[in-house]
């Protein structure tokens, strides 16, 4: 080889390291934490249909955590009204607060379009007080947080409009998404 080949390849060589060097330090680390999830962490109570969609939409998964806020573990994904012809993602994330369990669900509008949507969280204790969104969202409802309980009961709805007597999801979810 050229002296000047030489050169040129060495330079070439420079460069290329200098960028990926410089990509190593400013593009934001994805961590698979307790499977392919792309940084989101799973509890350890969620099934196994819960592991599958957080690994087959993993933004979407961890785009939910971070509406729910820090510290929150993904306990149970399902996509409705079923995997095959799904509308929308339910996403239920708990985590640990000093001694007591806190709940956050998320409903992710999968369709493009505005729908109504109704997401209501119940603690699946006598005399907690449930919390809910509703509105018409073009991208998600909630998030919504029961403070001072593991889990709750669910309830997703979206319909074309507010008025609408048919629902195009009406899903409710008790201790299924506790397991």
């Amino acid at each position: 080889m050229t002296k000047e080949i030489k050169l040129l390849l060495r330079s070439t060589l420079a460069v290329l390291v200098a960028v990926v060097g410089c990509l190593a330090l400013t593009t934001p680390q994805a961590v698979a934490i307790n499977g392919p999830s792309a940084g989101v962490k799973l509890n350890a109570g969620a099934n196994a249909d819960t592991r599958a969609v957080a690994a087959a939409d993993p933004q979407a998964a961890q785009a939910a955590a971070v509406e729910c806020g820090t510290g929150y573990e993904l306990r149970y994904a399902e996509r409705l009204p079923t995997a095959e012809n799904r509308l929308d993602t339910l996403f239920s994330y708990t985590k640990m607060t000093g001694s007591r369990w806190d709940a956050c669900a998320i409903f992710d509008n999968n369709t493009g379009a505005t729908k109504y949507m109704k997401l209501k969280i119940c603690p699946n204790t006598v005399g907690g007080a449930c919390a809910q969104d509703e509105g018409n969202f073009s991208q998600y409802a909630g998030p919504v947080h029961l403070t001072n309980a593991m889990c709750g009961d669910i309830t997703a709805i979206m319909k074309n409009t507010s008025s609408s007597s048919t629902s195009l999801i009406n899903a409710i979810r008790g201790a299924t998404a506790c397991n």
